[in-house]
Formats: structure tokens, sequence, C-alpha cells
């Protein structure tokens, strides 16, 4: 009995493993140890595995289990929901990058004639950006919940629908006739209304005669992929198209969750087959393959701010909500890897093409997380930049500048979502505070939501001594900040406190603290008083437990539910 592939694929998830643990180490993305490792196992590495069908049967098994997985994980809704700055922003970014790619590439030689469709292919995977890697920095930021995250995820989203239709037209693009593709995509809305009629109607039940054996809900999931897949196979539609499809479709009914859980625990185990066996056929660097890798990154890093900013700028975002999603976005998609190992096996792009990009995702990958991990003083010097080229930001209207006559009394420094909640209880008890007070904030929507509630508030960043000293810090007599040092950006409380001080000797200095050994430094840098949220949700929490043991949840939710009635927060 022939082992060689279950050994070929052992050998590949040994090496993942090991390279993966230096990239943790090394903090870099798993796909490039991914990328990594293959190479090392394949034929130009170590020989590991030389078989190019079992590293075809390794990489097709892989990529279909990869996109049903990434079809579990689109969520409809918030696509149906994306908001009119995400929708124009993913717009732009889209069609205006594949535009420019399929010009950049066509200059390049890459043909898009006769067959060859590496010009077309190549704009499309330049247009995409990588989930994995934004998610991820995003996280461990604290920015996925922020105002440029949120733009950057909502046009990740979008990117992914795209992808999708691509996907749907990619069997006939070498026949672009619009009868063939209308056929085409009158096929996909076949299999899309089969697909989601079966998953409405028929597997809910399935699922939850299953309920009981997890096993048997794992193995329905995996075989609702591949006959999604066969069927797709038979309407002449890609095996690929038709595992995504089904996992669309199961991620819109109401097992989704369980069925997600348990099914996603073999996602890891199938991208790391994927991108293994992607890392095979990569060939040894030349200088050939590196000036066409570094030429490519450099066009789509050109191409975001070209394409993202000026549309968040016209849309009067300010700079800095305008350049956090071109930076953020500023990478290849591990999509555009999958969509181009698809062009490759319908010969419709050349091994030349995959190789370059695969080459540039390493590149970006690796440029872009330090990148965004460095976007803030990143972004304050492209809009200084910008300011000396006449590209005006939000603080330079009009309505920014600071009232001299009449300061607030009360400034209120950043705002995130415990200021929001101290508005609203404001609000509610102590109104006429708040005809005394003034915010400093970089965020256009809370700019605009702040305005139509009647309180003063001034476009800029809290970091910036000139700002502050613009917006009359001077003349308040208390100056407020409730943001942590994990949410500021550019500063930190001690540095705050210090330049308040200067600006500020008598004004009496708010701020917050998440940790109690810097609360003594607060105080001797000329802090007046230093809250520790912490402790105060520490003392809610032990008598919220004390009325658990004694039965008394209900009167405490109860109350909670009276405090939250009518609050209508800025950030809700």
């Amino acid at each position: 009995m022939d082992h060689s592939l279950v050994n070929e694929i052992a050998k590949c998830i040994i090496a993942a493993w090991a390279v993966a643990v230096l990239a943790q180490l090394g903090r870099q993305p798993l796909i490039l140890a991914y990328l990594a490792a293959g190479f090392a196992c394949g034929p130009r590495g170590l020989g590991l595995v030389k078989t190019d069908e079992h590293i075809s049967v390794i990489a097709e098994i892989g990529l279909s289990l990869l996109l049903f997985m990434i079809g579990l994980e689109i969520d409809l809704k918030k696509m149906l929901r994306a908001g009119r700055v995400i929708t124009l922003t993913a717009a732009a970014q889209i069609l205006g990058g594949c535009v420019l790619g399929l010009g950049f590439f066509l200059a390049c030689g890459f043909s898009i004639t006769g067959g060859k469709l590496d010009a077309l292919y190549l704009a499309v995977a330049t247009a995409l950006s990588s989930t994995v890697i934004i998610v991820k920095i995003l996280y461990d930021k604290r920015e996925l919940d922020t105002l440029p995250g949120r733009l950057t995820l909502g046009v990740l989203v979008l990117q992914d629908l795209f992808a999708i239709l691509f996907l749907a037209l990619q069997p006939n693009l070498q026949n672009p006739s619009l009868t063939i593709l209308a056929q085409s995509l009158g096929k996909v809305l076949v299999l899309v209304a089969f697909a989601f009629v079966v998953s409405k109607y028929c597997l809910p039940r399935l699922f939850k005669a299953m309920a009981r054996a997890p096993e048997l809900v794992l193995v329905g999931a995996l075989a609702w992929c591949f006959i999604l897949a066969g069927l797709a196979h038979l309407l002449d539609l890609s095996r690929e198209m038709g595992a995504l499809i089904a996992g669309v479709a199961l991620s819109t009914f109401p097992y989704t969750l369980d069925v997600a859980a348990k099914v996603t625990s073999l996602r890891d185990f199938f991208v790391t087959l994927f991108f293994v066996a992607l890392g095979m056929r990569i060939p040894a660097p030349t200088l050939d393959l590196i000036l066409w890798a570094l030429a490519i990154s450099a066009f789509l890093i050109v191409s975001r701010f070209v394409t993202v900013f000026p549309v968040l700028h016209k849309l009067r975002q300010g700079h800095r909500v305008g350049l956090l999603p071109a930076i953020n976005l500023s990478q290849i998609s591990e999509f555009s890897l999958v969509i181009l190992v698809i062009g490759q096996q319908s010969k419709h792009i050349s091994q030349h093409s995959l190789d370059i990009v695969a080459y540039a995702f390493v590149i970006l990958a690796v440029a872009s997380s330090y990148g965004i991990t460095a976007s803030d003083p990143l972004t304050r010097k492209l809009s200084a930049l910008l300011k000396r080229t006449g590209v005006p930001d939000l603080d330079e209207g009009p309505k920014e500048a600071a009232d001299k006559e009449h300061p607030p009394r009360i400034m209120l420094l950043g705002f995130f979502t415990t200021a929001s909640s101290l508005i609203a209880e404001l609000e509610r008890n102590q109104p006429e505070l708040l005809k005394e007070m003034g915010v400093i904030d970089f965020n256009p929507v809370v700019n605009q939501k702040l305005r139509e509630r009647g309180i003063k508030v001034i476009y800029g960043d809290i970091s910036n001594r000139e700002t502050l000293h613009h917006a009359g810090v001077c003349h308040a007599e208390v100056l407020l900040c409730t943001l942590p040092n994990s949410i500021l950006k550019g500063t930190t409380n001690l540095i705050h406190v210090r330049q308040l001080r200067e600006l500020n000797p008598t004004a009496r200095i708010i701020v917050t603290s998440d940790s109690f050994a810097e609360i003594a430094d607060l105080y001797k840098a000329g802090a007046d008083y230093v809250a520790a949220p912490r402790v105060t949700e520490a003392s809610e929490l032990s008598a919220v437990l004390a009325s658990a043991l004694a039965d008394g949840l209900p009167a405490k939710r109860a109350e909670m539910e009276t405090r939250l009635k009518g609050r209508n927060e800025v950030l809700a």
C-alpha cells in the first residue's frame, strides 16, 4: 500500500508547525511561515515532497475547504448594512484599483488578449487586501471599533463580495461575450438559488436532528460543501466557487454559530495545507522576481492612497480618517492568491504571474505589519505634508476656531466610550454643565453628532500642543481626559498632564489610569484627580456578585435597564 501522500502531508504539517513557531516569536504573519515551510519542503528546497501530483492534491483539497471556511465567515447582513461612506470608499477602492492595475500591468507588458489574462488577474489581485493581517493587528492595537477600523473592515467585507462575483465570471473569462457571461451568471444564480432554498428549508431540520451527535454536524457540513462543489462542476463552474457558495449559504441559517464552531476547527489545518502547497510552487528568488515584486508592492501602496484618501477627504472625514484606512489596506489578500491559483489552473495566467504576486504578498505582509503598527506617527507626517501642499484638514475650516470671548469652562480632551457615557449622564442629570463644556477630538462623526446636540467641539489631535493651544485649554477651569494609555495615540497620560499643566497652571486636571503604579506619577506631574475605572467596575461587580448569591439578579437587572432606558449616547 502506497502511503506516500500521507507521509508527505505529515512532512508539510511538521515543517509548517516548526516555521510557524519561529514566525510567532518574530511576530510575523503565520501565512508567511506556511509559504516558507512549503518552499523548504518542495522540490526547490529540501525536496521532502517531490511529486507534483501530490502537491496538486494537497492544494486542491486545501483550496476548496479554505473557500468553504471563508464563505462561512462572510456576513451578508453586514454587506447589506454598509453605510454610504463605506460603500463609496469601497467602490472607489475596488473599481479604481482594478482600473489603475489594468493600466499599470498592460503598460508593464502583461497580456489581456489571446486567451492570456495576466493583466486582468493581476489587477484584481492587487485590488484586494488581507483580512487576516489587518484584523489581527487592529485587534492587537484595539482599533477595530474606531472609525478608521470600522471603515477598513467595511471595505474588506465588500472586497469579499467583489471577489465572489469575479469567481462567478472566472470560468468564461477567455470568451468574454455578453451571451457567454450572461449564461455564466445565470448558472451562478441557479446554484445560489438552490443553495439558499436548501439552506433555508432543508438544512435547519437536518442539522437540528443531528445536533445531539456533534460529529454528524461536522460531517454534514463537509458533505454540503462537496455537494455544492460537485454541482458547480456539473454547471461548468469551478468547484471552488461551489465550495464558497456552500459556506455563504450555510452562514445564513439559524444554526450557523453551532456549525461554524465545529467546522472551523478544521480551518487552520486546511489553510496550512493550501499555503504550504502554494509555497512548494514558488521558485527560488531571482533578481527578476524580486524587482517585479517590489514594483507591484510600490504600485499597490500608491494605488491605495490614490483610491481611498480622496474619497474620504471629499466626504469630510479629515486627514487621519482618510489616511488610516489607506495604510491599513496596503497589502495583498490571501483571497488574491486563491484567485491566481484558480487562474493558473485554468491556464488563464502564467506561473510567472503567480510567482511575482506571491513574493509581493510576502514583502507587503511584512511591510504593512510595521506600517499599521506605526500608523499614528506615519499619519501625522503625511497630514503635515498634505497641509503643506494645500490639502486642508477639518481643523482649518471656520467652524473650528476657538471662541476667545466665551471659552468653555470645561474641556473634554478626546472622545470615546467613557466620554460618550459621561455626556449622556450629564444630559439626563446636569444639562447645564453641557453649556459650559467643549470637546476636542479628531473623529468627524463624533464632531458632527456633538454639534447636533449643541455641544462646542473642535476637530484636532489632543497629543498636538498647537491643537491644545488653539482650542483654548489655557482658559479652561477644568481639563478632563477619559482616555487610558491604551487608547491614546501619540502620547501618554503622563506626558499629556505635563503638557496641560504647562499650558494652564491653574486648571483642575482630571485623568484616568489603568495602572495603579502610574497614579502617583500623574499626581506629581500636576493632575488634581486620577480616576481608576477598574476600581469602580470592580465595586459594581462585587455588588452584582452578592446579588447573584442572594437570588437578587432580577432586581439588579431591572435597575440597570432603568438606567439605560432612553439613554441616547453619541457612541451607542
